[in-house]
Formats: C-alpha cells, sequence, structure tokens
C-alpha cells in the first residue's frame, strides 16, 4: 500500500508546489488506512489547506489506493496542542 500512495503523491505533489507549497508522506498504517503528511511551505500555513487535505488528497487516495481510509497532516496535530499557560510577574503594580 505505501508504495501505491508514494505513487499517487508524485501526481498530487505538482499542484501543490505550483501554489508554494508541498507535500511530505511521513506515514502509512497499513492496519488502519490512515496515511499521515506533512503539509509545508505555503501549504502549511494556509487556512484552506485542511480543506484541500480532505477534499482533495485525501479524495484522491481514497479513490486510487484501496485501503486508504483516511489522510491526516501532522502539522494540525502540532497546531491543535495548546501551549503552556504562561506566568507573568509584574513589577511595580503593587503587591
Amino acid at each position: 500500500m505505501t508504495q501505491k500512495v508514494e505513487k499517487v503523491m508524485t501526481i498530487i505533489r505538482p499542484a501543490m508546489q505550483a501554489d508554494g507549497g508541498d507535500i511530505y508522506l511521513r506515514n502509512v498504517d497499513e492496519e488502519s488506512g490512515v496515511v499521515t503528511v506533512e503539509l509545508a511551505g505555503a501549504c502549511g500555513d494556509c487556512p484552506m489547506s485542511e480543506m484541500d487535505l480532505k477534499l482533495g488528497v485525501e479524495r484522491i487516495l481514497i479513490d486510487r489506493v484501496p485501503g486508504v481510509s483516511e489522510v491526516v497532516n501532522i502539522g494540525a496535530a502540532a497546531e491543535a496542542t495548546p501551549a503552556p499557560e504562561a506566568t507573568y510577574e509584574l513589577k511595580g503594580f503593587g503587591g
């Protein structure tokens, strides 16, 4: 399955690169069918990237590679992790 995903990614990649971005295959879980990718460049910062990923990349991979069930962006997982809260000490304001 991984080789088939890689082959389809070579078809998808030029479209992403034409818009100043890129997509990298990071993992294929053959048991669950989940393909993990990383969006980079303009695609990594674009607010439309998640829609492009689901309606474009995921749809194409599901159509062309038997067994693919979902495509996830590892960058989106990192963005969803909240940053630890910071504590600031204000000097000169009483107390």
